[in-house]
């Protein structure tokens, strides 16, 4: 929205083209500082004359190399914890992934990921109540993750574009890493036996993946069926859905390429 209107602003763009300051600017036309350097950046970055600052390049649009392996994990992260929002405060949406301060080496995983798919672009964390919000700001993020939309992942279709859908062929292992990571975890479960007429108790790892999604789940398992992981429906409270993977062979592996949160 313009508050000043344009001919306030073609006023002190003239202003600040013959070389007045821009805190004389703003004191003259009682506009925030803030404003006047905005303006006067827009209008120099239209002439070409800010040297140097460029928008960083897409891999979709401009064909940057693209980190695919760390693309995969962070798609993990983003379709389990993450979204994009376009707040007013800011002028580029940003990718946003919460992370809970439990488990900091899954925290500094997600922003390496962020920083090797974004090589040019700041990432930040912004402490929460109990987590922090790893963020990259970035023109680009509709680009990169075409899931975006209006409303929650689990009321809309939730789909892998084509070329996403290679990348998740070539790693994955780093996009089952990623939706554990953000939707899932390792744990202990323990029941008992009959051992020489004697109950003892027997405990065996698991592995669970929560998401309300129907299609969430179902890129979820479809990818654990390539990779020849037995899974099974895991029915709660008559939900279906957790995904369990509980078979002694399938969790070595799930142990070699995922892990217990850290």
């Amino acid at each position: 929205m313009n508050f000043h209107g344009t001919e306030v602003r073609q006023k002190a763009l003239t202003l600040l083209r013959d070389g007045v300051a821009n805190a004389e600017v703003a004191r003259t036309f009682s506009i925030p500082p803030g404003t006047i350097s905005y303006w006067k950046h827009l209008h120099r970055a239209k002439r070409g004359e800010c040297p140097g600052k460029h928008d960083p390049k897409c891999p979709r649009c401009d064909g940057r190399h693209l980190d695919t392996a760390a693309f995969s994990y962070l798609l993990g992260l983003y379709l389990g914890d993450g979204h994009i929002s376009h707040c007013s405060q800011h002028r580029v949406p940003n990718l946003m992934v919460t992370c809970d301060e439990s488990w900091p080496g899954l925290m500094d995983a997600c922003e390496q990921a962020m920083r090797r798919v974004f090589p040019d672009n700041a990432v930040c964390r912004v402490r929460k109540t109990g987590c922090r919000n790893v963020k990259v700001y970035s023109k680009h993020l509709h680009c990169l993750f075409p899931q975006h939309g209006p409303g929650k992942k689990h009321e809309r279709s939730i789909a892998l574009a084509p070329w996403q859908q290679v990348i998740v062929d070539d790693h994955p292992w780093e996009f089952i890493r990623g939706l554990i990571h953000s939707d899932g975890c390792r744990i202990t479960n323990w029941t008992t036996r009959l051992v020489a007429g004697e109950r003892k108790r027997y405990e065996y790892p698991r592995y669970f993946f929560t998401n309300v999604s129907d299609d969430i789940r179902k890129l979820f398992t479809d990818t654990l069926d390539k990779l020849g992981i037995d899974w099974t429906h895991c029915t709660r409270h008559g939900n279906p859905y957790n995904i369990s993977v509980a078979r002694k062979a399938s969790v070595a592996l799930m142990d070699t390429h995922v892990g217990p949160k850290h």
